[in-house]
């Protein structure tokens, strides 16, 4: 079967996702808090009703194999971030709260993803934290952050921004993430998706590597903190990147 050939010019800004929304703005209106009602509604959506469904999903679609998930037990009783390669769609805003479970597990995401029409509620109830659009809100998305870490939850942060399916390798990406770890003072962990040819024709298996906890150095200001935490994450990754096995796709530069 020949393979699918995608041309890119840039890989800090080249978008490769098939989805074709227009996003709302995240202003100062946008509700990223809620009441107890909405929040106990979407505890049970996130950890309980829907975790068969991203299990089933993952297993019949990807045959995923976790490596080195037993590295989250040692923050179990913390918060921290989750640092990953963006290379799926759908399975992007699950494969960590399956490597992770039952820690509750949140997301940073562009404003397109609350953006569908009937999905607007389900999206942030499934986790969905999406960045904001000025200054205002701003305000409101560090605080929301900050309340889920003091909660010793995990959020989910993929500093490559933008989707390329199945790509094997890590594109470069900023250290402007990495300061939310350095400010709040907790720990990270790198979660590398690795790609490899299923046994049935066709099939594309995943094996999600999982590093950490990384510290950041407190003897470096928070500037140099945050660079050299973003440094170990890459290097980390592009070293589990190296076990992808199979290019489904193929990436070629312009």
């Amino acid at each position: 079967m020949e393979k699918r050939i995608i041309y890119y010019e840039d890989e800090l800004k080249d978008e490769f996702s098939s989805a074709d929304i227009i996003p709302i703005t995240i202003d100062e209106n946008y509700p990223y808090t809620h009441n107890q009602i909405w929040n106990f509604c979407s505890f049970l959506l996130q950890n309980f009703f829907s975790m068969p469904i991203k299990y089933f999903y993952a297993k019949i679609k990807f045959n995923i194999k976790f490596i080195g998930k037993e590295k989250f037990k040692s923050c179990k009783n913390t918060g921290y971030f989750i640092y990953a390669n963006h290379t799926q769609e759908f399975a992007d805003t699950f494969i960590p709260s399956l490597a992770n479970y039952p820690k509750r597990n949140f997301f940073i995401v562009n404003p397109e993803n609350v953006s569908m029409k009937g999905l607007k509620n389900l999206v942030p109830m499934l986790g969905a934290i999406p960045v904001p659009g000025n200054t205002k809100s701003f305000k409101n998305f560090l605080e929301t952050i900050k309340k889920h870490i003091q909660r010793c939850r995990s959020i989910t942060i993929y500093p490559e921004a933008h989707i390329w399916p199945y790509y094997t390798k890590i594109r470069p990406f900023a250290d402007t993430s990495f300061k939310y770890p350095v400010e709040l003072n907790v720990p990270i962990y790198t979660l590398t998706n690795t790609y490899h040819k299923g046994k049935v024709d066709g099939k594309v298996d995943i094996v999600t590597y999982i590093d950490g906890p990384f510290f950041a150095d407190n003897t470096l200001s928070k500037k140099e903190a945050q660079k050299e935490l973003r440094n170990r994450a890459f290097e980390i990754m592009e070293k589990r990147s190296q076990e992808s096995t199979y290019v489904h796709i193929i990436y070629q530069k312009k």
